[in-house]
């Protein structure tokens, strides 16, 4: 199933796009890719901070708020596959300006939540809407940059989480103040709908600039096209040619990267959803204070991205780069358990979140060097639609635990031995 690396490098290399091409590439292309996933990103994380607002408003226990958090990734899973296989028939433009608008609309419409019930129902819509995109939008850049390129063009992407995370603290506790009794609306409504709106803007936005195809984008010169042309016919030869989605989801490979996505979106979530409510029981209890806590640690993930994504990059290695950070950071999340003093707990967290962030994004430069054509966008809506189960499975388990124990430690430490798993299931993959 595998090629030598060594080949795969060389046939690789012959066909790698010039720096200048690839630059063109990454500022046309990149930036309104980050600024859409970065609102994506707020608008399902936004709850951590809602709940300390919302929850009395609505009578939303601890557990019905980790069912929320999570039913998202249900409705997410279930349309998330026909959505990028349909990608290849309409392409990227019908695709995304359908996504953004819809989850605009409905991340927009949380503000109405009334009861748990109606929660649970737009935070599943919420998943159906935006299923598709983030897998969407990695098969759509394996149609732009080649093998060697992609683990920095995906740093580059993924950096819009960690920077919605820094933002949506910070923003989403001041709306919540400062909004609170305007027009006789609560902070956490003001919130959802200042937040959401600017999805469907993105979405309108997204018609007039998305281009589906290399050979389509006026804003390259037919000597950039040939040369992206080529680099990408090399990357055909150097990977495996699934002729089929149904071949790819054959193939244990694919389960394992699987298994290993699920368990690093357990922790990735575990801390996006419960991290308000961590500060807030080492004794943070001012709003503003919680949100400016919360930025930390994803900025310290920006850093972590950058420089290790690169030096995966530089060195052709994928295996370490994701085992080791997902190692550190399970241990990191386990010993901050422990903390009493928070500036201890508070940096521990940091690393934990760092290194489970910069194993997410170099992880996600593995699939397509194995796949491509439909195979490729089957399989990685495969990974993450299997993957994506540890979203809705990490904030209702903290949620219960939380609930009957009154504590997060007994789910820190479960979340603690899944990203333990995950690093012993990418040590064992050597020839990736």
């Amino acid at each position: 199933m595998y090629q030598n690396t060594v080949e795969v490098e060389t046939i690789t290399s012959q066909g790698a796009i010039s720096d200048k091409t690839y630059n063109k590439l990454y500022w046309r292309l990149l930036p309104f890719l980050a600024l859409c996933y970065m609102f994506a990103y707020i608008d399902r994380i936004n709850m951590g901070f809602a709940k300390l607002q919302m929850q009395d408003a609505i009578n939303l226990s601890d557990a019905a708020y980790g069912l929320g958090a999570g039913i998202f990734f249900l409705g997410y899973v279930l349309f998330e596959i026909p959505s990028n296989l349909y990608l290849t028939k309409i392409g990227a433009k019908r695709t995304f300006v359908r996504i953004m608008i819809l989850w605009g609309l409905t991340s927009a419409s949380m503000m109405f939540v009334s009861s748990p019930t109606m929660f649970y129902i737009l935070r599943f819509l919420l998943g159906v809407f935006e299923a598709g995109f983030f897998p969407g939008v990695i098969f759509y850049l394996t149609l732009w940059f080649p093998v060697q390129r992609m683990a920095s063009a995906m740093a580059l992407l993924m950096l819009a989480a960690p920077i919605g995370s820094i933002i949506c603290g910070p923003l989403s506790t001041w709306l919540m103040t400062h909004f609170h009794g305007v027009n006789g609306l609560q902070g956490w409504q003001w919130m959802f709908m200042l937040e959401g709106l600017p999805c469907v803007l993105l979405g309108i936005w997204a018609w007039f600039y998305i281009i589906d195809k290399p050979e389509q984008a006026s804003w390259l010169t037919k000597e950039e096209k040939q040369e992206l042309a080529s680099s990408i016919s090399q990357k055909q030869q150097s990977v495996i040619n699934h002729a089929s989605f149904l071949t790819a989801i054959k193939t244990p490979l694919t389960y394992a990267l699987a298994i290993l996505y699920f368990c690093i979106m357990c922790g990735i979530y575990a801390i996006s959803f419960w991290l308000p409510t961590i500060l807030q029981s080492h004794g943070i209890t001012d709003l503003i204070d919680i949100g400016l806590y919360s930025a930390l640690p994803y900025i310290a993930a920006l850093f972590s991205m950058v420089i290790l994504s690169k030096s995966s990059d530089i060195r052709q290695e994928r295996r370490l780069h994701v085992a080791i950070p997902a190692l550190v950071a399970g241990l990191a999340l386990f010993a901050s358990n422990y903390m009493s003093n928070f500036f201890l707990a508070i940096l521990l967290l940091i690393i934990a979140t760092a290194l489970v962030w910069t194993a997410y994004t170099i992880f996600w430069s593995i699939p397509s060097k194995y796949m491509q054509g439909t195979a490729a966008a089957g399989g990685i809506a495969m990974i993450n639609t299997i993957g994506l189960f540890g979203g809705f499975l990490s904030p209702y388990v903290l949620g219960w635990i939380k609930q009957t124990t009154g504590s997060l430690t007994y789910g820190l430490i479960l979340m603690t031995v899944l990203l333990l798993i995950a690093s012993v299931i990418m040590f064992s993959q050597r020839k990736v």
